[in-house]
């Protein structure tokens, strides 16, 4: 066995894992996981299904390794294992969507939410960048920008192997062989599917990224907009709120199907009995490379605020184009948040 202080050339590592050295197998994958489960989950658009592809890939790759023989690149088999696991995950399960694609706007209260595994899940912020430096001078879409919700979800639109060939090529910055080596195909046939995936996705994007939004507001201005929103909120200032919003904002919140759009049936939709919950605390965060709030409702019985929401924010200027409210406080930890707010 081999010490983690190591300073073997990666040959030598691939030679000590192909005779069952576990530790070697480890040294040689830790740098590269950031960046694959950064790509899993911009294949599948969950963090729970991006962990078990990227567990399944790397239980490939061990038992695959001595087959590898270093004909390419060690970074490029490990992406061409992990895209097949991750198409392996796309067929057995449903596409991730967010409830903007999977309703129609909302008349009233919300519905019940839907249980089962449909909707997009955010992505911690602080797991976003840990790849950079590695995309070739070929990607069109900087880290960030690439697991922007907006973006992942046009994503999930793309069929399976279009979806492939767009993050190999234009995130991760691939070339048109490798991508064909990746998938079993053909040059040709990877140029095809990256046109018809671009015209797709460009269909679906806004005109400016929320990385490029942010750069142009400044720290200062990012800084006030979050404090506003956070003050709006903690004090059930439906007005205040509304005030933030552009015209044509979205309010989502998944995991139930109903949204809202515009400012009016927001404000409604906020003005319902028990809504927004009174006693409410915010703590700033990132997700998705986006700016996030977590929100906290106050539990009276224990004296405590207990989480309820992740609000991720979409920015167009300094008005906020939509909320996206994922109800899934069991994330919070993902996120580097606390269980509870003191009162």
């Amino acid at each position: 066995m081999i010490s983690m202080t190591s300073n073997l050339t990666e040959r030598e590592l691939l030679e000590a894992a192909c005779a069952g050295d576990e530790e070697a197998f480890r040294l040689l994958v830790e740098p590269q996981r950031p960046g694959l489960h950064a790509h899993c989950y911009r294949m599948l658009g969950s963090l729970h299904d991006a962990e078990d592809a990227l567990q399944d890939a790397l239980l490939r790759a061990w038992r695959g390794l001595c087959g590898f023989g270093g004909r390419s690149p060690f970074r490029s088999w490990l992406y061409r294992i992990t895209t097949n696991a991750c198409l392996d995950v796309r067929a057995r399960r449903p596409k991730r969507v967010l409830p903007i694609d999977y309703a129609q706007p909302a008349v009233g209260d919300v519905d019940e939410p839907v249980s089962q595994s449909v909707w997009l899940e955010p992505y911690p912020d602080q797991m976003v960048g840990l790849e950079e430096g590695y995309a070739g001078p070929a990607a069109r879409y900087d880290t960030r920008e690439s697991v922007e919700l907006a973006f992942v979800a046009a994503l999930q639109h793309l069929p399976p192997r279009q979806r492939a060939v767009l993050i190999l090529r234009e995130v991760l910055g691939f070339s048109a062989k490798e991508v064909a080596e990746s998938l079993d195909t053909t040059v040709a046939s990877v140029n095809s599917a990256l046109q018809r995936a671009r015209k797709a996705i460009d269909e679906r994007l806004p005109e400016k990224s929320q990385l490029a939004t942010m750069r142009s507001l400044g720290n200062e201005g990012v800084r006030e907009i979050v404090e506003q929103f956070v003050d709006a909120f903690e004090r059930a200032d439906v007005d205040a709120i509304v005030s933030l919003l552009s015209e044509d904002a979205t309010f989502e919140m998944p995991p139930y199907p109903k949204w809202y759009r515009g400012r009016e049936a927001i404000a409604d939709s906020w003005l319902m009995p028990g809504r927004p919950p009174s006693h409410l605390r915010y703590v700033p965060t990132r997700a998705n490379g986006q700016l996030a709030v977590a929100a906290y409702a106050l539990e009276p019985e224990r004296g405590r605020y207990l989480p309820i929401a992740l609000d991720v924010l979409t920015l167009r200027g300094r008005e906020v184009v939509a909320v996206t409210a994922f109800r899934s406080p069991e994330l919070f930890p993902r996120f580097g948040l606390p269980e509870e707010l003191a009162d």
